[in-house]
């Protein structure tokens, strides 16, 4: 959840299909696809390095920290530039909203080593294989994905449109949020070694 939370890539693509498409559900289900497909590589393939080697999870949520901390950085320090309604549809036909939200979900760097640094943490050695555990847990990620990026492309229609300033809030606080994000992941991780 905590990823879907921090505004980036997604909630960019979600903000736009909001204020340009006709109708958001293309763009948010092609969303949805890219991260399907990045749940089944992490579950197929990293999940069982993680498990087999726990340093990589270390790595990998130093990784994902720092990626974030930079992202945070960068949100609060650039100028913001105000969310408005354009005139050019979003993307043209539906299928080529759904195309391009499955392009923006499944190249986001963010999306993936969230997901190689977070849906590990949560396997456990007993019982079900742990890409079935991954499976599962990348299933209930799919739903919070669902629910965030609909509310947000809903939300950016009714009121980004109204009040194009808000969007200058909305950036400058999903910053924070990713700050405070990174830096937890990092204090986590340190603690968990020492």
């Amino acid at each position: 959840m905590t990823k879907t939370l921090t505004p980036g890539a997604d909630w960019a693509f979600a903000i736009a299909a909001g204020l340009r498409a006709r109708s958001v559900v293309p763009s948010i289900l092609g969303v949805l696809l890219g991260y399907a497909v990045m749940i089944m590589i992490v579950a197929l393939g990293v999940g069982s390095l993680v498990t087999q080697y726990p340093v990589a999870l270390t790595v990998l949520t130093f990784a994902g920290a720092c990626y974030l901390l930079r992202l945070g950085f960068t949100t609060l320090t650039r100028p913001v530039e105000r969310v408005t309604a354009g005139d050019q549809p979003l993307g043209g036909s539906p299928a080529r909203q759904f195309v391009r939200g499955a392009a923006v979900s499944g190249t986001n760097p963010k999306g993936l080593v969230l997901l190689l640094a977070l849906l590990p943490q949560f396997i456990s050695p007993h019982g079900w294989p742990s890409s079935v555990q991954m499976l599962i847990l990348g299933g209930i990620h799919l739903l919070n994905c669902a629910t965030v990026y609909f509310a947000v492309a809903l939300l950016a229609r009714r009121l980004l449109r109204s009040r194009p300033r808000a969007s200058v809030v909305v950036t400058k606080v999903s910053g924070v949020a990713m700050t405070l994000i990174g830096v937890g992941l990092l204090i986590e991780r340190i603690a968990q070694l020492l």
